[in-house]
C-alpha cells in the first residue's frame, strides 16, 4: 500500500503518533524519560521538546544503543540537555533525582531489540518491562503521559506486548486513563500502542 513507511499518516504509525501525543502534553522546561533509548530517536525528540531548561533521562542496557543515541544527540547540539544511563528501565527511580518525582511530563517505551544492532537477542522482556511500568507511574506529574509501542512480530515481543496490555487493563479508572491503539485487519502481526494518561484529579 505504502512503499515506504514514512509516506503513511502518521495515525497510521505508532511511533509518530506516540510523538505527537507527547508533544501535545510535555512542556518546555519539564524533564522526560526515554525508558528505552535504543538509537535516541525517542531521546532527541524529548530533547528538542522540553528545551534549554528542561532534562531528559534517558536508560538502556546495551552499551552500543547509548553510543548511538550520543552521536545523534551531540550531531544535534542537544547532549547537554541529556543523561543517559546504562541501566534497565525498572531501575528508572532509583537513578534520576528525587526532587524529580512526581514531576515528569513524560515518560516514552520503544520495546522490542536494537534496530540495526549486533545482538538480536538482546530485547526487552516482561520480567523488567512491567516493573518499569510500575515505577513510571507515580513519577510522572498529574496530566502527565507515558506511552509503549510494543511490537509482537519477534520472538517475545507477543508475550510482552500481551503482559503490557494486561497491566494497563488493571489501572485505576479514577487515576489513569489507558487507551491501546492497534490495526485490526493485519494478517501478521503487527506494532501496537499503549498511552497512559495520569488524571489531574488525583494523584497516584
Amino acid at each position: 500500500m505504502w512503499d515506504n513507511p514514512t509516506d503513511r499518516p502518521f495515525f497510521l504509525e505508532w511511533t509518530t503518533l506516540a510523538h505527537q501525543i507527547v508533544a501535545a502534553v510535555l512542556q518546555p522546561g519539564e524533564v522526560a524519560i526515554d525508558a528505552t533509548v535504543g538509537n535516541g530517536h525517542d531521546t532527541l525528540f524529548l530533547a528538542q521538546l522540553v528545551g534549554a531548561e528542561g532534562h531528559v533521562y534517558g536508560f538502556d542496557v546495551q552499551k552500543e544503543a547509548l553510543e548511538r543515541a550520543r552521536q545523534r544527540l551531540k550531531a544535534a547540539a542537544l547532549d547537554r540537555r541529556v543523561t543517559l544511563f546504562q541501566k534497565s528501565h525498572d531501575q528508572m527511580a532509583e537513578a534520576i533525582p528525587p526532587t524529580c518525582h512526581g514531576r515528569l511530563g513524560a515518560i516514552m517505551f520503544n520495546l522490542g531489540y536494537l534496530p540495526g544492532g549486533t545482538d538480536r537477542s538482546c530485547i526487552t522482556r516482561p520480567e523488567t518491562t512491567l516493573p518499569a511500568l510500575d515505577a513510571a507511574l507515580p513519577l510522572l506529574r498529574p496530566a502527565g503521559v507515558l506511552t509503549v509501542v510494543a511490537y509482537p512480530g519477534h520472538p517475545g515481543g507477543n508475550e510482552e506486548a500481551e503482559a503490557v496490555r494486561k497491566w494497563a487493563e488493571t489501572l485505576d479508572p479514577e487515576d489513569f486513563v489507558a487507551v491501546r491503539y492497534a490495526f485490526c485487519n493485519r494478517r501478521r502481526p503487527a506494532p501496537e500502542l499503549v498511552v497512559v494518561y495520569k488524571c489531574p484529579s488525583r494523584s497516584a
